[in-house]
């Protein structure tokens, strides 16, 4: 996926560091990610979630909060409210590009300050939560025995994630005033709170009363066994994978029109983990499946493998023209079933060249109903006028172009 790298002015003015994840083709939506307390836009949770998302058709802006990561200005005189101002430059940067955000997504401390950004972002329809906490100031555990000395002094230097940070007492109290209750029941937008049972960082617990907070439309769903920082690609994909089809559901993501004459449309298919071989496919705005190969070829088994595919597209397209003949010709046919057999392995057919192969597909349809013998006869003839098969018995050209940016 095409990513930007931008700068925008944050609340105090200063540049703040962005990436901006676009789909190869027309952005469907757009969603403004907010990372976790001292984390940045490039942890792998936000590029994961943001790069999914975008091959969904959803661009997703992820930028790193004042003081943090890439971005200038002084952390320790940031404090929440001022991360919740920044998330509002950011929407109205995106704005400014005729991107105003639909989506707000935030991760920890990130999803905490969304929801009280959303009354500030009048384009948002729907925001996620990751693991984040009912109260902004679950954030000062963190903070150990410092927090005596920053209480008393007025600043101290902790150590978050192997990285000091200096904390003061502003943010303290900016904290503890950030109460999240009213923003909640009046967030104005569906709301998806996403929440892992075992998260020993921020417990469940404060899922159950963000939720219990939000009026509906609103939904509640298991992140299993994931840790705080979603840091396994397999839970940052599923996570993204729910909040795009959730998102379907309250954000109007129809795809501008094709011109007159056009064709079916374009399948497009990226690579989704360059450590094996899943791929993304995407088939206009809607349709989305994962292909991938068998846990014996390398690959992680989580989608049907690229002739799996082919079989697939032979069945669906048989049982189609069967039933739209017996339809036209009104005829009981009840059901139809094919089940399609390939007698050749993807992974081997990549390997250096063997002996020559001929593709050979076994087709089994079951047609239920009270059908004549000659009915079914006719219906079985049917099967080999579909497109698909035509297509396979006569062969087609594939004509490769070169469309990689210079």
């Amino acid at each position: 996926m095409p990513t930007e790298r931008i700068t925008f002015p944050g609340h105090a003015g200063t540049a703040l560091a962005a990436r901006l994840d676009l789909p190869e083709g027309p952005v469907l939506a757009t969603a403004l990610f907010a990372h976790c307390f001292t984390c940045s836009k490039d942890i792998p949770a936000a590029r994961r979630i943001a790069g999914r998302l975008a091959s969904m058709g959803i661009a997703v802006l992820r930028f790193d909060f004042t003081g943090l990561g890439h971005s200038d200005g002084e952390f320790e005189n940031t404090s929440f409210s001022s991360n919740v101002s920044d998330l509002i430059a950011a929407a109205q940067y995106l704005a400014g590009r005729d991107m105003a955000p639909q989506l707000l997504i935030g991760h920890s401390l990130g999803g905490a300050a969304v929801l009280r950004a959303r009354a500030g972002i009048p384009s948002v329809r729907g925001v996620v939560t990751l693991g984040a906490p009912y109260d902004p100031e679950h954030v000062a555990h963190n903070f150990g025995s410092q927090l005596t000395e920053i209480e008393a002094v007025g600043a101290a230097e902790v150590c978050l994630g192997g990285r000091p940070f200096t904390i003061r007492r502003q943010f303290l109290d900016d904290i503890r005033a950030s109460a999240l209750g009213p923003c909640i029941a009046g967030l104005d937008a569906a709301l998806l709170v996403m929440h892992a049972p075992r998260d020993e960082t921020v417990g469940i617990d404060n899922a159950a009363e963000i939720f219990a907070a939000a009026k509906h439309p609103k939904s509640f769903v298991t992140l299993d066994d994931a840790d705080h920082l979603i840091s396994r690609a397999q839970d940052a994909e599923y996570a993204a994978e729910v909040i795009a089809a959730w998102a379907g559901r309250y954000v109007e993501m129809t795809p501008p029109a094709p011109p007159p004459g056009a064709p079916e449309g374009i399948v497009r298919v990226a690579e989704a983990d360059p450590e094996g071989f899943l791929q993304d496919i995407q088939s206009g705005p809607h349709h989305h499946a994962l292909a991938d190969e068998p846990l014996a070829y390398g690959g992680t088994n989580r989608g049907m493998s690229p002739y799996g595919f082919v079989a697939a597209g032979l069945g669906a397209c048989t049982s189609m023209t069967i039933r739209m003949y017996a339809r036209r010709k009104e005829w009981p046919l009840d059901s139809v079933s094919v089940d399609v057999c390939h007698d050749k392995v993807h992974a081997q057919d990549a390997a250096p060249a063997g002996p020559a192969k001929i593709d050979q597909f076994t087709r089994k349809i079951s047609l239920c109903g009270t059908l004549t013998p000659d009915q079914r006869a006719r219906l079985l003839e049917i099967a080999d006028k579909c497109p698909v098969h035509r297509t396979l018995e006569s062969g087609a050209r594939v004509i490769t172009v070169d469309i990689s940016p210079h």
